[in-house]
Parts: C-alpha cells; structure tokens; sequence
C-alpha cells in the first residue's frame, strides 16, 4: 500500500498509487521528462509548469530500476537534483527506488533519549572488508556487546568514484551506489532498530562537491556572496532562496521519515551563511519535529561548529536554534594537546591540565577568551546548558586524518596514558563519541581519500591537501588521496585475540560504557566539578560527577604524570569502584599495591559501595 510522504520533490507517491515528478527548477523555460526503457527506447512526457519555478508530472506506478532524467530547454538532460537513486554514478540518469514499499519491522521502536548516547562514529567504505550497508549489519552485535547505543554513519549522498569520506557528495538525496544504494540502507537502519541501536547520519548542508554537480543548470541553489573552503554555498539568504531552502528540509524529510533515521549529524554549521531573520537551522529544527510528531520518536540534530556558541542548542524561547547538541572540539583540543604534547595549528591554545579541568567543569576552554591560533578572541560561555548537549570524542574522522604522520592515539601514548584519556571521554559529564576501531586499539590509519573521475580535479584536490595541512602547521608525506592503496590501507581489522593488549583495551571500553549505565551519577550531566592538586606543577586531577556531597556521587582522580602520587585525602564512606590500572585492563594494581596512592597515569573513580559491580581481574 502506497503512503504519502511529507516530502514533495522527486518521484513520490501519491495516495492513489501514482507517482508524481517534482522538481524546482526556475532557471528552465520548459522541462520534459525523459524515460528510458528496457527495450533501449526513450519517452518523452512535457512536464507542467507550476508557481515559483515548479514543474510537476503525475503517472501511473513505474516499475523499480527504471531509468530517467530531465530534459531542459528541449536540448541537455541532466539527473534529477532530488534522485533517490544514481545506480550508474553522478553523471548517468537517475533511477525510480519505492521506498515507500521496504517492509520495516522496527515498529515498536521508540529511539534513544539523548541522555542515553554512546555513540560509534563509523565510514561505510573502510567500516568492514565489503565496504558495505549490508556488511555492517554483520558487526552490529560487537557493537551492541560493547554498550553502544547509536551508530553515526559518515555523509552517503551519491559521490564520484566509489571511495570517499562522504563530504564531496553532489546528489544529496541519493544514497551511495557502492555502498548498497537505498534499500541496502533501510536494511541497515531496520537491523540496527531490531538491535536497539539509533542510526544518526551526516549530512552536508554548507556546500556541495565539486564533480558532477548539475544543480546550476535548474536554479539559484548557490549564493553569489558566499564561498566555503570545500566548494559553493548553498543561497540560503539571495533571490529565490525558498525553493533552496524548501529542498534542504525535504532532504532532511527524506532521511528521517523514509529511512527511519535516528537523527542527523550536521557538518559545519559556521559554514552555513544566512542572514535572514528566520535562520535555516530553525527551517531544519522544523522540519525534523514535523516527522518526529509524525512517526512518534525523536528526530536528533547534533551539529558540528568550531564557533563555542551555544546559542545553537538554546530553546526558540530562549532566542536559541533548538538543536540537541553540538560536538565540543575543545575538550579533545585539551586532552590531545596534554597527552601528546603537540602544539601545531590549533593545538597552540592548548596543553595545560588547567585547560582539562576547565573543559570538565564548564565546557568551552575558549570561551571568550583570547585565542593565539585564531589571534582573536573566541567562544562564549557555556553557563545554564547541560552536559548532554555536548558530544565529546578522543579521535573522529577528522582528528585522527587531518594531520601528516596520519597516527592513532594508540600508537603514539603510553597504554596507561591511553587509558587515562579514554577514562575522561567516556567517563565525562558530555555525550560520549567513539571512533570506528579506536574501541580495541586497531592502529591502522584513517587517511582522507577520494576517486574523483575528473584526473585534473583529482591532482588539484591532492596538491590542496598537502597546501592546507602545512598551513596547519604540519609537516611530513601525505598519501596521494586517489590512489587505491589509500583507501585499502584504511580498513579495520577486527581483531583482538584473547589475552591481547587489544582484548584488554576493548574490555576498558566495554566495562566504562557499563559504568555509565550502572552509576547514577554517570547520568547527571549537571553536578560536575574539577579540582587540581599540586604542589608546583599539577599532578592530580580531582574530577566531580554527581552529588559528591550528598553521597550520590563519583571522583575521579587522575595522575597527570609517569611517576608515583598519593592519593588526595577522601571521604571515609567512599571505596574505589574502577581502576583503569586493573590487571583486566592490562594495568599494573594489584591486590598488593596501597589504594592511598595513584599508579603512573592512572585514573581511579571513588563512590558509595553500593555502587560497586566492578572487581580487578
């Protein structure tokens, strides 16, 4: 049975079974719809002009796999700008995909609160072997073992060649064809809701890629005042923008109602340039409520931003865009910086334990202060909003590729060191993000890659490459994004044997995520505090989650250094419930060693005994 959906462009379906093309298109005099047949024939069906640059065609069901595209000013057809489908890659007709015929049997799902987050950032192409929808779902049970409780899938929009980290995709509403296409990610959502976990999506809304965008040739998609560094911006705010912003939001339409996604990741949102009054944020933050009140659970935004405002995440009554959470760069710029010692490009405004504790306790570092790197200041304070609102990460994409020497932190740290760190993201009062392989320590690199069918375009994206990581301060080769071994060299290998270094590395994660869920005071994103303690330089960070006060909370106590400290005095009534220098973890605590003192690097969490469910091993 044929339903309706809140979407208008492209081919959808009427109540009636029909199918009605849609396209905005004010640049064209006419536009004809062409069919391609199976017999290799073409028709040719005139389109109807409707108001403000519309056309629209209504027919009788089309069989799947039909090819079509549209013919402009009786001469070039071009794809169509809202296809669901690009089996035969950007450049090629576009074909009919019904997705309102998958048979869906998440019906009783209801979503993952925000508060309820744990979230494992993956890339569809290097995610597994295959490459794939499908092949994903095959490790959904490692990661549901793992505590997990939402996938983040990097951009699919169709893009040139079949390797790429998503953000050069030109049809934003069709879903990669070497990945499985449309169906293959229905299967994968659906497999994922049966396994209780959310699916969250990237998604690029501050430009387009730069190969096999035909966007031009149909309207005023693009702004004439602004330009990304990654190519055009979309015209959010110049003559004819309602026809762009109404197809932004169907595309948001698309993901969350036909697809069932959880939620939608949006990439770089200072990129997004609008001045209107009403900003497209607050146009998105609509349109995603309209399917949630739709289908009954909730439609996340989480937004990407190095602008430390969290005007984004404010309530409209509150003057605020009404998004869920923002991705907070400083507290991984604070740890990064501390553990590794680098100070190249951004990393010059951090490295101080101070910044740590700051981070912990109030967010942003840069938070109206003056920032060397920017040479201005930066940020506003994140006073009045909640932790929850923030997604917090030791690597992702673009931490652990956008940098030569193209290492994991896992190779570079100490493994004591590495647990600290990995104990302060995932046991923060914030939304903690987890990087594909960084769970069991997988050391293989995540370089940025692509397979531009345009050989010019391809040296050009190379060169810039190598141009943009020097002006961040970095130096060394960088692997020629195009070549195949680049993307190879990039796949995980899922592998931690039992008794490894990696076995223990992913039970630390494992047991941690556990302790989020096990410890009340691991669910209050309010009550957080931090304390350093030293004598001259700081060796022990103090780090508050709950009611400390009351009983009905935890402390943290890290060694910032590699030598022996004591343990800052206590509460009697507290016992030690996790040590990240447990023997299970491949730690040095053993039964013997005094609980008044702190391991090189460890991070040791105090609270009431009831709370224990953790023993050394």
């Amino acid at each position: 049975m044929s339903r309706r959906f809140l979407r208008s462009l492209g081919p959808h379906p009427l109540d009636n079974g029909q199918l009605c093309w849609r396209v905005w298109a004010p640049f064209a005099q006419q536009i004809e719809l062409v069919l391609f047949t199976q017999s290799n024939h073409t028709l040719t069906l005139p389109m109807a002009s409707e108001p403000l640059g519309h056309y629209a065609l209504t027919l009788p069901d089309i069989e799947e796999g039909l090819r079509y595209a549209y013919r402009l000013h009786g001469c070039d057809i071009y794809p169509d700008p809202a296809s669901l489908w690009q089996p035969d890659g950007i450049h090629k007709p576009s074909a009919v995909i019904r997705t309102d015929r998958f048979e869906w049997s998440d019906h009783q799902w209801q979503g993952v609160r925000l508060s309820e987050l744990i979230i494992y950032e993956l890339h569809c192409g290097t995610f597994t072997e295959a490459g794939t929808f499908d092949a994903i779902i095959e490790r959904l049970p490692d990661l549901v073992d793992l505590g997990i409780t939402a996938i983040e899938i990097m951009p699919v929009a169709q893009f040139p060649g079949d390797r790429n980290w998503g953000y050069d995709g030109v049809h934003l509403y069709a879903v990669q064809n070497t990945y499985g296409g449309p169906n293959a990610l229905a299967r994968l959502v659906n497999a994922c809701h049966t396994h209780g976990l959310a699916v969250l999506l990237d998604v690029v809304y501050n430009h387009i890629g730069p190969e096999g965008n035909y966007l031009d040739r149909f309207g005023p998609y693009f702004s004439e005042r602004y330009r990304t560094l990654w190519g055009p911006a979309w015209n959010y705010d110049g003559a004819g923008s309602d026809g762009v912003r109404h197809y932004i939001c169907d595309n948001v339409r698309l993901w969350l109602e036909e697809y069932h996604i959880d939620g939608l990741r949006l990439d770089a949102i200072h990129a997004i340039y609008d001045m209107l009054p009403r900003h497209i944020l607050q146009d998105i933050r609509q349109a995603a409520d309209e399917v949630a009140a739709r289908r009954g659970w909730p439609a996340l935004l989480i937004a990407e931003s190095n602008l430390n405002d969290v005007r984004f995440v404010k309530p409209k009554k509150q003057c605020g865009y009404g998004l869920d959470a923002l991705w907070n760069d400083d507290y991984h710029h604070a740890l990064h910086a501390y553990y590794t010692g680098e100070r190249s490009g951004y990393y010059i405004d951090f490295g101080e334990a101070q910044q740590i504790a700051k981070a912990w306790e109030q967010t942003y570092v840069l938070d109206g202060v003056y920032s060397k790197y920017r040479q201005r200041r930066q940020g506003a304070p994140a006073e009045g909003v909640s932790g929850e609102h923030f997604v917090v990460y030791l690597q992702n994409h673009d931490q652990v590729a956008n940098r030569t020497g193209y290492q994991r932190l896992v190779s570079r740290l100490e493994p004591a060191a590495y647990r600290q760190a990995v104990c302060l993201v995932l046991g923060a009062p914030f939304i903690p993000l987890v990087f594909m392989g960084e769970e069991y320590g997988d050391d293989r690199p995540f370089y940025f890659f692509t397979s531009f069918l345009d050989s010019e375009l391809g040296r050009k994206v190379c060169e810039g490459r190598r141009k943009e990581l020097v002006r961040q301060g970095w130096s060394g080769a960088v692997p020629d994004p195009q070549a195949m071994e680049t993307f190879l060299a990039c796949k995980l290998s899922w592998t931690w044997p039992a008794g490894s270094a990696r076995a223990a590395l992913r039970q630390l994660y494992r047991d941690l995520i556990g302790c989020r869920k096990h410890w009340p005071a691991w669910r209050d994103f309010i009550h957080r505090r931090a304390v350093l303690h030293s004598a001259q330089q700081p060796v022990v960070l103090e780090l508050w989650r709950g009611d400390v006060a009351t009983g009905a909370g935890t402390r943290l106590f890290c060694n910032l250094t590699a030598q022996l400290q004591p343990l800052p005095v206590g509460r009697t009534e507290e016992v030690l419930l996790f040590s990240s220098e447990w023997p299970q973890y491949g730690g040095a605590r053993g039964a013997e060693t005094s609980q008044e003192v702190l391991l090189p690097w460890e991070c040791a969490v105090f609270g009431p005994s009831a709370w224990r469910w953790l023993e050394p091993g």
